[in-house]
């Protein structure tokens, strides 16, 4: 095998990666990265093989020619400039002996640190380039190689794994003795540590002087060796010997910012993404989002990038992030070249060319110039081209082989490698051609101490940015959700809470914010797949699936028993090299799915069980834990709603109102202090306020859910908590921002939401007091942590379950308050308008809620009040109470240009007034009962509320509901208050006639509103009211002709409204089908008027004509005869089958058909009565006039009314005629006179 050190690992002068492009100026430094640049295609000895290379990164100075040794330079004495650092070297330049650091075991962690992008998507592998040229001459090699293998995503991560070095460690600080043993017991028995021959270092020596002299630019110097330099290179050798040593770190070291000694060491520190709280938080602007998680301690755990270039190398269809420290030399005719020390006596052979040909393809250098030496002596250069070097004589090789065998490892790694965050073994003995792959990690939990693992923290730190890096770009693309958690998870599982509590808790905060709250479960359950691989297919407890045959078996069973620990084996090095040979069956998470919610409370229950986490990580990490008061997780908190006497009431609910605003306003002047002694700026204070107000949000949505649900008492719980979380949210925080203020606002306002539900639904209490006391684990657990910082008793009115009604409903509007209250002085108002909007509409509503309330109470005691006639004043009260609310509830609305509901709450005021009209009423009492002026003036009142609802509304079309609902009100009020000024008129007072033109005003007002037009449910009660109304102004007029003389022109016009509302009122009640009664009443009514008029007439002709249309009025009743013979008949087919069913014990009267019997016989005696009259009248008429008009159609109409008028004599002397019978008798009655009638006027025709 080649040495190393001829390899060309080198450190020189650094230079460009694309030979092709111009030389970068000298600002292109280190941290600095350079723009990508497009490799080439190489085609290399007739066999096409890819390979482009781009230049990610490099440090390299401005590069340099190198200086040509001329003939006979002895390389055994040392250049003037030897070991001294050189610009042209680049910072490498001052190494021992020339040389770069020894590989690191985490090289390739420093990469995936500057690359974070890269990991885990677009790179299959990344590793220093050493690592990668012994992985691809495993065939052609019979060297040990020993690896590590760590899987992130569908990226592979190698580092060399020193087994020499590893063990020296371990004999002295007994760390990696499991591994020791292991290795001892299955692979090397008698290990023992193996010393670099003198040869070794004399190869080493010379190749550093040589790198020297060339960069020397004077080769012709020979400088004489001083004692000191002399001295300076036999010490170098011993310090070589240890450099590698040294750069392994602790397994676990406690981060300096987490140890309980200050001045503890830094190793073990791990610097994270400034921006690892990511995503947006209300509470999180960015300059509240935490800083570095460590301190800086990456040269401490050999995690830093060092490498003089990093080079994103595609080589056929494998991506390689590759750290690279060979030197490149350009100018003059050669831009870019490789420079390389041979002896003349030895020839190249395959590994050495491989080796070159490889590091010119991964740093795209077009050419290769060999310097030959006899014994230290320069002897001639040779200038190949890097397609030449696989066909150079003792070096022939085959790309097409190399590309398989590239193929194949990586097919191999990536099958086996399954178990993101496991540290894997690639191991191959010296001279064996069998390569072992084992799983570090689960051997090492066999162990005592499964933390020994010094790759454990890189790997978890890795996993961790690679999270905080897609969580920067969460909002762009939802789908690597699942990835992110895979990330966290594994990332949690790998570290010790005792011993990275900073970490764990960030991770879980990180998880909990992958879930939104706002999301629908149609997101969560289209973009991420249900079957196919799971966040936990990466787990531990996987079982891997076999492959198959054709794929290459890596069974063990033909393998000797010791074996069995080995993940995967490779039988035979030459299996590599046959293409295809291995095929990667495992696909590296292409979807980790995100676990899918099928609800919003296992969502929420999902982030509290990581928010709890992160909680219990804060607290473990705080020093003053012992100083804290000792609280049981596992007991409940006291619920204190018991004494209600002492706790409740709209008194003390003011006073803690009024204390909770002291505090909201105050807090942001006052500096809070926790509890649990967390420093205010510390990593724990800024996490743990993340968490609560994660939380916080997590118990709304809860809370939220609960109430669509219906679970009100559950929803109450959850709102205490997520109110409880914000109490102890603002005792740790010195300056609330507006998010959290404005959160604050939306949880004080489905606070009060559901303490209005609770006051509805009173029926259901006892089923929400149960629902409010039950309490998870977890929910006592974060309640634990939140004692830690407050009391959690500042919302304490608004969250506490009242049994009493008016309680409920004050705490209600108290939260609205509380909430409009944050909005105002925190200045919010305009800048959240719709959340003003919604917070002043819950306070009218709550307040018309309250109003209500009191109205009715007010009513109830109105009518228990019997005796004692005189108005009490707790009905005063209740009055002032009410229209208190209404009043507000009405600014509320119109503050907000609301006017459909302040035009609803003006409608609960004029019902106010009206209560308050009926108190006054009713306080009179009966006896000389008159219409009293307190009445009138409520009863006003009232009407002029109800005007202002219909001004408020403007006109129908705003909301038609309302406007008929208020105008029908109105017609009420109007109707109510002539009613009761025509029945209890005060006459005291007023004169009659001035009463009747009121009576007359109010009825037409009341018929003005009522809109018996529109098709509506409540058209017929608008048809009842109307014909109510003419029927009344028609009994007003008929009785003022009665009993009232005076001129004959105002009777006259009496006469003609008389007729006008006793037709219309008829009119009205024909079109209702559900009032006989009342139809008949009118007709009996107008009949009476017919009377009243025949009584002041004088002539036969005109009583004659009288009688005549009074007849017809009876014989118009005809339809309301039948409509209650129909209802009778009804009535009694029913009480037959009550009968048959029920043996005859249900009465008549509960039938669902019953009619007013009483009535009805009443009416229809008075209308037999008036009948028989009328007949009789006639008959008299008849008779005694002498005068024949139109031939013999009197004598018919008095022969058919003879005999009409027998029938009635003889219906009338039968008592024992039921009702129904009467009836019958009745419409018989009336169907002769109808059809004597029609004949008449026929005859007359």
């Amino acid at each position: 095998m080649g040495d190393p050190w001829e390899a060309g690992a080198e450190v020189g002068p650094a230079g460009r990666g694309d030979p092709g492009a111009p030389k970068p100026g000298p600002s292109l430094l280190k941290g600095e990265r350079e723009k990508p640049k497009q490799g080439s295609v190489l085609f290399l000895g007739g066999n096409e093989v890819k390979s482009s290379a781009v230049v990610k990164y490099s440090s390299a100075p401005p590069q340099a020619a190198f200086a040509r040794l001329q003939e006979k330079t002895d390389l055994k004495l040392p250049p003037a400039n030897w070991l001294r650092e050189s610009a042209k070297l680049g910072p490498a330049g001052a190494t021992i002996l020339g040389n770069n650091k020894k590989s690191k075991p985490f090289s390739s962690f420093g990469m995936a640190y500057d690359f974070i992008d890269s990991i885990g998507n677009d790179v299959d592998v990344v590793s220093d380039s050493e690592n990668i040229k012994k992985l691809l001459k495993i065939p052609y090699s019979k060297s040990h190689v020993s690896m590590a293998v760590h899987r992130i995503g569908r990226t592979l991560l190698l580092d060399d794994l020193d087994i020499q070095e590893l063990f020296m460690r371990s004999s002295q600080t007994g760390d990696w003795t499991w591994l020791k043993e292991f290795y001892q017991r299955l692979i090397d028995q008698k290990w023992q540590r193996k010393k670099k021959s003198k040869e070794h270092w004399y190869q080493k020596a010379i190749l550093s002087k040589f790198l020297y002299y060339s960069i020397n630019g004077d080769g012709a110097a020979q400088p004489v060796t001083t004692p000191e330099e002399q001295h300076q290179e036999e010490t170098a050798q011993d310090e070589t010997d240890e450099a590698g040593r040294v750069s392994w770190p602790a397994p676990f070291e406690m981060p300096s910012s987490l140890s309980e000694d200050s001045g503890a060491s830094n190793q073990g520190n791990v610097p994270l993404e400034p921006s690892y709280v990511v995503g947006h938080v209300a509470s999180a602007p960015q300059e509240q989002n935490l800083t570095t998680l460590f301190n800086d301690g990456e040269n401490s755990q050999g995690l830093k990038n060092d490498f003089v270039r990093n080079i994103l190398w595609t080589f056929e269809d494998i991506h390689m992030l590759v750290g690279s420290n060979m030197p490149i030399f350009g100018g003059g005719r050669y831009p870019a070249v490789s420079l390389r020390l041979r002896d003349n006596n030895k020839p190249i052979n395959v590994l050495t060319g491989i080796d070159y040909w490889l590091d010119n393809l991964i740093c795209n250098v077009p050419e290769l110039v060999m310097c030959f030496h006899v014994n230290g002596i320069v002897q001639k250069y040779e200038m190949i081209k890097t397609e030449d070097i696989p066909n150079l004589e003792n070096s022939n090789f085959s790309t097409k082989v190399i590309k398989d065998i590239a193929q194949n490892i990586l097919s191999f790694l990536k099958s086996n490698c399954t178990k993101e965050g496991h540290t894997y073994w690639l191991f191959k003995a010296s001279g064996s051609d069998i390569v072992k792959l084992y799983d570090l990690t689960t051997l090492c939990e066999e162990t005592e101490d499964k933390y020994q693992n010094p790759f454990t923290m890189p790997v978890a730190i890795l996993l961790y940015k690679v999270a905080c890096n897609m969580m920067l770009k969460k909002n762009q693309n939802r789908k690597h959700y699942g990835t992110i958690r895979t990330l966290l998870l594994n990332c949690v599982k790998l570290l010790d809470k005792g011993r990275h509590p900073q970490i764990i808790a960030s991770a879980n905060y990180m998880l909990s914010e992958l879930f939104q709250f706002d999301e629908p479960k149609k997101e969560e359950g289209g973009e991420f797949p249900l079957n196919g691989n799971s966040d936990e297919s990466y787990s531990e407890e996987e079982e891997e699936m076999p492959d198959s045959d054709e794929n290459g078996s890596y069974s063990t069973s033909s393998d000797p028993p010791d074996d069995n620990k080995a993940v995967a084996v490779i039988k035979s090095v030459g299996e590599l090299s046959v293409p295809e040979k291995y095929k990667s069956t495992h696909q590296i998470r292409p979807s980790c799915a995100f676990p899918v919610c099928h609800d919003t409370e296992e969502r929420c229950r999902l982030v509290l069980s990581y928010v709890l986490e992160g909680l219990k990580s804060v607290d473990s990490s705080i020093k003053k834990e012992s100083d804290l008061p000792a609280a049981d997780p596992n007991t409940p908190i006291p619920l204190k709603y018991e004494d209600e006497s002492t706790s409740v009431g709209p008194e003390c609910l003011e006073k803690q109102m009024a204390l909770f605003l002291d505090k909201m306003g105050s807090f942001q002047e006052v500096k809070q202090s926790s509890q649990s002694g967390m420093i205010p700026g510390s990593w724990q204070y800024k996490m743990k306020l993340q968490l609560i107000l994660k939380s916080s949000k997590a118990y709304y949505v809860l809370s939220d859910a609960a109430v669509s649900l219906q679970k009100y008492g559950r929803a109450l719980r959850y709102i205490k908590l997520a109110l409880q979380c914000h109490d102890t949210y603002c005792c740790l925080c010195t300056n609330m921002l507006s998010e959290v203020l404005l959160f604050l606002c939306q949880s004080l306002t489905l606070c009060g939401d559901i303490q209005l539900m609770l006051a509805q639904n009173a029926n259901n209490r006892a089923a929400y007091l149960e629902e409010y006391n039950y309490q998870t684990k977890e929910d006592q657990e974060i309640l634990h942590s939140l004692h830690r910082e407050s009391s959690c008793q500042v919302f304490s009115w608004a969250t506490d379950l009242s049994t009493d009604l008016e309680c409920q409903l004050s705490v209600s509007c108290k939260c609205y308050e509380a909430a409009n209250e944050i909005l105002l002085f925190s200045n919010l108002k305009e800048q959240t308008a719709e959340q003003y909007t919604q917070v002043m509409k819950r306070m009218g509503n709550i307040r018309n809620e309250i109003g209500v309330f009191y109205m009715n109470q007010a009513a109830a005691l109105q009518s228990e009040r019997v005796e004692k006639k005189t108005i009490s004043a707790a009905e005063q009260q209740l009055w002032k109470k009410s229209f208190s609310c209404f009043e507000k509830g009405i600014q509320n609305f119109e503050s907000i240009d609301d006017t459909t509901n302040a035009a609803l709450l003006l409608c609960n005021m004029g019902r106010l007034m009206r209560i308050c009209a009926h108190a006054h009423c009713a306080a009179v009492g009966d006896f000389k009962r008159e219409f009293s002026p307190e009445e009138a003036l409520y009863y006003h009142k009232a009407i002029d509320y109800y005007l202002k609802a219909l001004r408020s509304l403007g006109k129908r079309e705003v909301h038609s509901a309302v406007w008929d609902s208020v105008n029908w009100e109105l017609s009420t009020t109007y109707f109510t208050m002539a009613t009761l000024l025509q029945d209890y008129a005060p006459l005291s007072r007023k004169a009659q006639e001035q009463i009747e033109k009121e009576v007359s005003e109010s009825m037409m007002k009341s018929l003005k509103y009522c809109d018996v037009d529109t098709v509506s449910a409540r058209q017929p009660l608008c048809q009842y009211r109307a014909a109510t109304v003419h029927h009344r102004l028609a009994s007003m007029y008929h009785s003022c002709l009665r009993n009232q003389v005076g001129d004959e022109h105002q009777r006259k016009q009496h006469r003609v409204l008389v007729d006008l509302h006793y037709s219309k009122a008829v009119k009205f009640f024909q079109l209702l089908k559900d009032a006989p009664c009342e139809l008949l009443r009118v007709q009996l009514e107008r009949v009476a008027f017919a009377e009243f008029q025949m009584a002041s007439q004088n002539s036969n002709a005109g009583k004659l004509k009288t009688l005549s249309g009074a007849l017809e009025i009876m014989t118009q009743s005809r339809p309301v005869f039948q409509l209650i013979r129909k209802d009778l008949v009804a009535e009694c087919e029913q009480r037959c089958e009550n009968d048959k069913s029920n043996t005859g014990k249900v009465p008549a009267e509960d039938s669902p058909t019953s009619l007013n019997k009483e009535e009805i016989s009443k009416l229809l005696s008075i209308f037999e009565s008036r009948l028989s009259f009328l007949l009789l009248q006639s008959i008299k008429l008849l008779t005694s006039s002498k005068k024949k008009v139109g031939g013999n159609n009197e004598e018919e109409i008095l022969k058919a009314n003879k005999y009409v008028y027998s029938l009635l004599l003889r219906s009338a002397a039968n008592k024992n005629l039921t009702l129904l019978e009467r009836t019958e008798v009745v419409l018989n009655l009336l169907e002769q006179l109808t059809q004597d009638s029609e004949g008449n006027n026929l005859g007359i025709q």
